[in-house]
């Protein structure tokens, strides 16, 4: 009998996905009392996930955490490896027989839809899609928006929704000095959206921005706050939730939109308008989007647990863009049992149902919710549960990623090491020197690999 975490048989995990709750799991293994070889494997020749491609340019605090996830990655037995596809160019049946374990922190990759009539119209966009393209995500550089449409729709009310909001709405000479891509910038520059409307099915107490968020989009220069006609309105059920103590998010941002109301004094030639208590039924237009139909909803249900109802009463807006950000889900990889409603892989503690050795932690383990550090706590759980099943798991020793450099070498496979992403980052920090930004991001995947080679 093999011992398990020992030098001559390291307990060699497979992490899938190089997101935060991927780093994570990787440092809590890394720093466990066994010896183990945590091999993470991404898609894109870049590590870091949403962290790289999803923060908003213009809050760089927030991806402070790429400082300690490059320090996991300097630890003892981490290796990352770019650019390869689980699932395409290596199966999880391949890893399984490399590797003790497979965690997939592989994130929520697609939007979740409305699901109504006209929503594929020209002018219609996922938020994730332009948060890409702004951020320079390489699988929406290739994207356009008509950003010579003055009105623009978002619809949801959450943290990602402000972003595209602060993209619409912040002076150009704001944006340059960010991470942003320039593409982005060059396009933001010539912009004509005047007016952005930002839609939710429920009330101002049950909208999703955290306060920060919320407060800096009532800040904005040459931009003003606003609440549609109606104003705040609370139910009964609503005033309970934004009394609990333990509701104090909600009732600061309602707070903070009262305060719009009272101050109501237009602040430059942009506007921010939140309409609350709406569900969009229909997108009109002839080639593109000429307008969005919503209509008027109900609140049902106790406090915390209130659902939207339509009542039939609609409004007309006329909008040439539409940005729907109502969530995420996760997309299935052949091999790993997959939850079709929730769009997660179904788990109990991160143990995946029915399948040994395979584990999942952050967004395709809960669904996307929480901010960055809330993926600590879900990707130690998954460890903890991981390390708890040691006995049940395969105890010879694994040859781990390595066994697989050939195969994906025939197959012209480029994998992409850690020094390589460092050649990647050295590179875009030079660029980005030279416009005064903190980066320029490379968008093109073959550019990315020569540089890493």
């Amino acid at each position: 009998m093999h011992t398990l975490g020992t030098e001559l048989n390291p307990l060699r995990i497979a992490i899938v996905g190089s997101g935060p709750s991927g780093f994570y799991a990787a440092e809590e293994l890394l720093k466990s009392s066994m010896a183990v070889s945590v091999d993470m494997i991404d898609r894109l020749p870049s590590p870091f996930g949403l962290v790289r491609s999803g923060v908003a340019p213009d809050h760089p605090k927030l991806k402070m955490p790429i400082v300690v996830f490059d320090k996991v990655a300097q630890m003892p037995g981490f290796s990352f490896h770019g650019n390869v596809t689980v699932g395409q160019d290596i199966s999880v049946e391949a890893l399984q027989k490399t590797h003790h374990a497979v965690i997939f922190t592989c994130g929520a990759q697609t939007d979740r839809k409305l699901g109504v009539p006209g929503e594929a119209l020209a002018g219609s966009h996922t938020a994730t899609e332009f948060v890409g393209w702004y951020n320079g995500h390489p699988d929406y550089r290739h994207l356009n928006f008509d950003l010579s449409q003055e009105v623009a729709v978002i619809i949801g009310q959450g943290n990602v929704a402000a972003d595209v909001a602060r993209a619409l709405s912040k002076s150009v000479d704001e944006l340059r000095t960010t991470d942003m891509a320039e593409h982005a910038i060059e396009a933001l520059a010539k912009s004509r959206v005047r007016e952005i409307h930002i839609i939710g099915r429920r009330g101002p107490a049950q909208a999703k921005f955290t306060n920060k968020e919320l407060k800096e989009l009532g800040e904005l220069t040459g931009c003003s706050a606003e609440i549609n006609s109606g104003g705040i309105v609370l139910n009964d059920e609503s005033l309970v939730e934004i009394e609990s103590k333990t509701n104090f998010i909600a009732a600061k941002n309602v707070e903070i939109m009262r305060s719009w109301t009272q101050n109501a004094a237009t602040n430059g030639n942009k506007r921010i308008v939140f309409h609350f208590q709406q569900s969009p039924v229909k997108l009109v237009g002839t080639d593109r989007v000429q307008q969005i139909i919503l209509e008027k909803n109900n609140l049902k249900g106790p406090a915390f647990d209130q659902q939207a109802y339509g009542t039939d009463e609609q409004e007309i807006l006329n909008c040439g863009l539409v940005f729907r950000s109502i969530g995420y889900r996760g997309v299935p990889i052949p091999g790993v049992p997959f939850d079709e409603k929730k769009g997660t892989f179904p788990n109990s503690a991160g143990r995946i149902n029915n399948a040994r050795g395979l584990y999942t932690a952050g967004w395709i383990k809960r669904g996307p919710s929480g901010i960055i550090g809330t993926n600590r706590a879900d990707a130690l759980e998954t460890v903890a549960t991981l390390l708890g099943d040691l006995e049940s798991l395969e105890r010879d020793p694994k040859p781990g990623f390595s066994a697989h450099f050939s195969t994906l070498e025939n197959s012209k496979v480029k994998v992409v090491s850690y020094q390589g992403w460092q050649r990647i980052d050295a590179e875009e920090r030079r660029r980005g020197e030279l416009k005064g930004k903190p980066r320029e991001k490379i968008t093109d995947i073959a550019e990315m690999l020569s540089i890493a080679s």
